[in-house]
Formats: structure tokens, C-alpha cells, sequence
């Protein structure tokens, strides 16, 4: 299977964070990190509550290059979002990733990031 990412248009739906964001493992048995292939940074995971348009919630992991400034709570903006089919042994899913995940609970609240 080609891994073609798959532009997601948020533009319509709620993110907010449910999980702090941590690195994704890539043995559970050793803690091996995960690593970006191109820039050899961690590579973090966050889980989010998405809301749509018809008050239909659901929880997504999305991945990240680098820690994301974000906390449980704290609404938040996926930039870059795209999603990837998989298959493994006659199961499939969708992964997602984003180029960054941005708090825009600071913004309402008129806190500034240094």
C-alpha cells in the first residue's frame, strides 16, 4: 500500500487536549524512541477531542515533530494536519500527523508565548 497523506481541512472542527503531549515509542519492551526520519527530532503524540459541526466527538492521536507547548485543557489549533491509511496483518486505521499543534486557549485568555 502507498502511503499517500491526505490533507485534512479543520477549518470545521473543535481540537482540544485530553493527554499531555509525549514521545511515541517505538518498542514498549526497550522505550526506544520514535525519531523523525529527516530531522532526527523526537517525535511526540497527543491526544485530542475533535468535535464536529454535529456535536459528534471523537479521540485522535496526532503526532508531532518536537514537544508541542500545549496542556490538557487548552484548545487547540492543528497546523498542517494530514492523515495516513495503514494496514498490518488485515487491520487498518488512519494515522495522523501535523507540522504543529498550537494552543489557542492562550489567545483567548491574552497570555502571550515568549
Amino acid at each position: 500500500m502507498r502511503n499517500v497523506p491526505i490533507p485534512v481541512d479543520t477549518a470545521r472542527l473543535h481540537f482540544t487536549c485530553v493527554r499531555a503531549p509525549r514521545p511515541r515509542l517505538l518498542n514498549k519492551e526497550t522505550g526506544e524512541i520514535k525519531t523523525d526520519k529527516a530531522s532526527g527530532q523526537t517525535l511526540y503524540e497527543v491526544t485530542l477531542s475533535v468535535e464536529d459541526q454535529s456535536d459528534r466527538i471523537e479521540l485522535v492521536k496526532i503526532g508531532t515533530v518536537g514537544e508541542p507547548l500545549i496542556s490538557p485543557g487548552d484548545e487547540v489549533k492543528p497546523v498542517g494536519l494530514v492523515g495516513y491509511v495503514w494496514e498490518i496483518s488485515g487491520r487498518w486505521g488512519i494515522s495522523y500527523r501535523a507540522a504543529s499543534l498550537v494552543s489557542t486557549s492562550a489567545d483567548a485568555r491574552g497570555d502571550e508565548f515568549a
